[in-house]
């Protein structure tokens, strides 16, 4: 499981300052296990962004955002309300948001953090990666991010080595950064260049220790993780 967390309502409203019009696309796996998606988190963001005064054209959850041939054949059944929309807010981890970007024309925007699980990664299969930062900011880069896809990680733009769109750690590999500029370019979003933060925040990258206190960092640890019992089976 790639454990997340809400961003705040404030951090996710402040993302889509200007986009009015708004699709909720959920993550039905590892969200839903670890209590950061779900039908009743979905609500409060539908409910957050009318508040806000956006018009929430849409919502769906499909079982693994991870997996863009699933992603791609139910979102099919959306695209009335894709065609509607300015934005999608992408419940899921930072893998999900990648995956839900390059599936659809239009920016996508994190509702999560991804938590660090110490090196340990789930198995998904696509070509995006999460670094489990814990400070997503997909929304500003286009949905590709510039710690997994840049070789060197670089939150600041491309080094001085990168050649016609190449990476000089392997000429063989598209500059991630490259990747971004291009990307934010057929968005009409060259501005989110100048919002990016130049330095990160490693104390985000640690594990948290509420996390390593469950059953999801080790099994022997006291604190046992609770998922909820159906109803009638108390």
């Amino acid at each position: 499981m790639i454990v997340s967390e809400p961003k705040p309502t404030e951090e996710v409203l402040d993302s889509l300052a200007g986009v009015e019009s708004v699709f909720i696309l959920a993550c039905g796996g590892c969200p839903v296990g670890c209590k950061s998606g779900g039908e009743e988190r979905i609500a409060e963001l539908a409910d957050a962004l009318s508040k806000a005064g956006k018009e929430v054209t849409g919502r769906a959850q499909i079982d693994f955002l991870c997996n863009k041939a699933l992603v791609g054949s139910q979102l099919w059944y959306y695209l009335p309300q894709l065609r509607r929309s300015q934005g999608v807010l992408v419940v899921s981890c930072g893998i999900g948001v990648q995956a839900v970007a390059k599936m659809v024309d239009l920016p996508a925007f994190p509702a999560n953090n991804t938590f660090s699980s110490g090196g340990m990664q789930g198995l998904w299969p696509s070509e995006e990666r999460c670094a489990g930062c814990g400070d997503c900011i997909l929304d500003l880069t286009g949905g590709i991010c510039p710690i997994t896809m840049c070789s060197k990680g670089l939150l600041n733009g491309t080094c001085g080595g990168q050649h016609d769109g190449k990476c000089e750690v392997d000429p063989e590999r598209d500059c991630g950064w490259y990747l971004i500029y291009q990307r934010l370019k057929e968005l009409g979003k060259l501005d989110n260049l100048k919002k990016i933060p130049p330095l990160r925040d490693y104390r985000k990258r640690e594990v948290p220790g509420s996390q390593r206190r469950t059953t999801r960092w080790a099994l022997e640890k006291e604190e046992i993780y609770e998922a909820s019992l159906p109803t009638g089976t108390e």
